[in-house]
């Protein structure tokens, strides 16, 4: 694959967030740029009005004619998230074209750059995004391709003029072992995509597989206490290569000290909220820290960094309530983000709307969400969102929720979630979960900018 010859992309599942990013890095270059995807989102829409050809229905006569030839101008990408027996997906492939993973197009862009690759089952898309804005906050600059919408960029793709590209690298499907990384971080390897990989050591391996394909001399930056290692430890407030400690909350802001054996930095002022936001903090500043940044700008990125849309995002802030959404689906993404709020907000009632994610998921991890739910003060729970599965007999939010040690607790639809934020009008509410949970976004501010 020469990426240099491409003129035109499609792109099945168009829609993906780290599918999107690649349609707008194709159209940023002069690429015609179109796709499919199931469902008109936000997203879809954003892309649309940049001037993207987007169609919502499973039919070879929507795509246009120019993208049909299997030729080497054309580039067809596809997420292992599309239906198998996607109509699209058999056309193409009868066409004669090679359709490429958004995963291995990574791996073609990042080939000849300087790459920085942030692994995770969680935390990734916040750290890579840290990452990013402190290359660019301090002028060293990158690319970046990342999992979420950056709040200081309103973009999840970014463009430099150098030879460095910042990569969100995905677990998922072992997308990641496309990757040739310079600099490797790895934020967590908790059991997780068991649908994909069957058991934890599966899971394991592939982040092994991972941090052998970094480049010769290259460095391996790796979380304390994972059963793998690097060459650089880091972790929040546990003495390894780099880590954080005096970690406080002071007027509403997260403060700490950063220390390493070549760089201290004292009171570090973090822009966003979270324990967890922290030790993504002390992974980013090492990346910044051999990459030779200067001190004083690693602190200016980290104080004026945003974070990332539906990661500990502030909707609504003022006297009278405060209401957060966030991406966490996993019951440990979960523990680090409600300790936060706990910290953040320690006499404040804590109202949890969650919508688990899968049905694997939720079978496999019962136990711990049932724990990590058991932290909050009040409880909304909505169905389980299946995404690309089908039901699993006796696997549903019922059965979650008899499992939750709280007093207060319900099972609720979208509309009895507006209804009793209406009615209760809480001080501290968040939303919680990755499937269509986000729909309530605006109607849950609206009505508590009303109240």
């Amino acid at each position: 694959m020469n990426i240099d010859k491409i003129k035109r992309v499609y792109l099945l599942g168009i829609g993906g967030i780290g599918m999107s990013g690649l349609a707008r890095y194709f159209s940023r270059l002069g690429c015609e740029v179109a796709g499919y995807d199931r469902t008109s989102t936000e997203l879809t829409r954003t892309l649309e009005a940049e001037g993207l050809d987007i169609t919502y229905t499973d039919d070879i006569n929507t795509v246009p004619a120019v993208f049909k030839e299997a030729n080497e101008e054309t580039l067809l990408i596809y997420t292992p998230a599309i239906p198998k027996d996607l109509a699209l997906k058999a056309f193409f492939t009868e066409q004669g074209h090679e359709l490429f993973k958004r995963s291995q197009v990574l791996g073609f862009i990042s080939a000849s750059r300087f790459t920085i690759a942030v692994a995770g089952t969680h935390g990734k898309t916040t750290t890579s995004t840290m990452v990013a804005h402190i290359l660019k906050d301090s002028g060293y600059d990158c690319s970046a391709f990342l999992g979420g919408i950056s709040t200081n960029y309103q973009n999840n793709v970014l463009f430099g003029d150098n030879n460095v590209v910042v990569v969100e690298a995905d677990e998922y499907d072992r997308s990641f072992l496309t990757l040739h990384p310079n600099i490797a971080i790895v934020t967590s390897a908790d059991a997780d995509h068991l649908d994909i990989y069957g058991d934890p050591e599966e899971l394991v391996t592939s982040f092994k597989l991972f941090l052998d394909r970094v480049v010769e001399d290259g460095d391996k930056i790796v979380k304390k206490g994972l059963p793998f290692s690097g060459n650089i430890t880091y972790a929040r407030e546990e003495k390894c290569d780099a880590y954080a400690e005096n970690v406080h909350v002071r007027d509403g802001e997260f403060y700490f000290d950063y220390h390493s054996e070549t760089l201290i930095l004292k009171d570090v002022h973090l822009g966003i909220p979270g324990l967890h936001n922290v030790e993504n903090a002390v992974a980013a500043i090492t990346v910044a820290n051999l990459l030779g940044i200067e001190a004083d700008k690693i602190r200016t990125a980290l104080s004026n960094f945003a974070g990332v849309k539906r990661r500990f995002e502030f909707i609504v802030k003022n006297p009278s309530h405060i209401y957060i959404d966030d991406y966490a689906h996993h019951p440990e993404e979960l523990r680090a983000f409600l300790t936060s709020m706990k910290k953040l907000y320690p006499n404040k009632k804590l109202t949890v709307v969650f919508q688990p994610h899968l049905f694997t998921r939720t079978r496999d991890f019962v136990d711990g969400f049932a724990e990590v739910l058991g932290l909050a003060d009040e409880l909304l729970l909505m169905e389980i969102y299946p995404a690309r599965e089908l039901p699993i007999e006796g696997v549903d939010s019922s059965w979650l929720l008899d499992k939750i040690n709280l007093e207060n607790k319900r099972l609720v639809s979208p509309e009895e979630v507006l209804e009793i934020i209406k009615a209760e009008s809480p001080e501290l509410v968040v939303t919680v979960g990755a499937g269509d949970i986000d729909k309530l976004v605006k109607p849950i501010s609206e009505v508590l900018h009303v109240g």
